[in-house]
Order: structure tokens, then sequence, then C-alpha cells
């Protein structure tokens, strides 16, 4: 663990940041100062205010990053083998049917014989 000093809106905050997320944690940072100096209103303006507003300018960019993108595509079983259509629960019940003609194979060569 390491800590990251984030300066937003003027102000500095320390945040503890796992060993390799320092540069993320610092991006982010950024990205929150940037949208706290949209809605920087003077001096007054208290620090929670000031977190607050971008926080909401920051949700509202993600909903509409998620409202505008495209649907995902609709779930298919995955093919297995492409040329004869198999799904992976195909595939995995045929394996299962000859692993129980193996086992019969097997104790039937076990069987002492007449």
């Amino acid at each position: 663990m390491s800590n990251v000093n984030l300066t937003i809106g003027g102000r500095v905050f320390t945040v503890a940041a796992t060993n390799g997320e320092e540069g993320h944690i610092a991006m982010l940072g950024r990205m929150i100062d940037e949208r706290a100096g949209r809605v920087s209103a003077g001096p007054g303006q208290s620090e929670s205010r000031m977190l607050l507003f971008a926080a909401l300018l920051l949700a509202d960019e993600l909903h509409d990053a998620h409202r505008n993108a495209p649907p995902p595509p609709p779930e298919t079983p995955a093919v297995i083998d492409e040329d004869a259509g198999r799904t992976a629960a195909e595939v995995a019940a045929r394996i299962e049917a000859l692993a129980a003609r193996v086992e019969k194979l097997a104790a039937h060569l076990e069987e002492p014989s007449s």
C-alpha cells in the first residue's frame, strides 16, 4: 500500500492505493478535479458541496455513456464444433455417455471368463 496525494479544487487529499494502482488513482483524481473546476462557485463553497457537484457531473457522464452504449449481443450457446454445430452442453452429454460406455466395457473385461 502507498499513499497518493490528489489535488481537487485546490485542496489536497491523501488516499491509500494498492501497489501498481497509483497512476490510475492519480488519473481519477485529475478527472474529479476537472469536474470540480467546472462547478467551483467561489471561496464560499464548502468542500463537501464541491465534491458533491463533481460527483454528480461524473455520474451524469456515466449515465449518458451507459444509455448511449450499444446493447450487448444476445447470449448464444458456446459452439465447440462449428462444423457440427454442437454446443458445450451437447458435447458434455456426449462425453458422459462415452464415459459410461467405457466403464461398462471395462467392467465386462474384468469379469472372470467361464
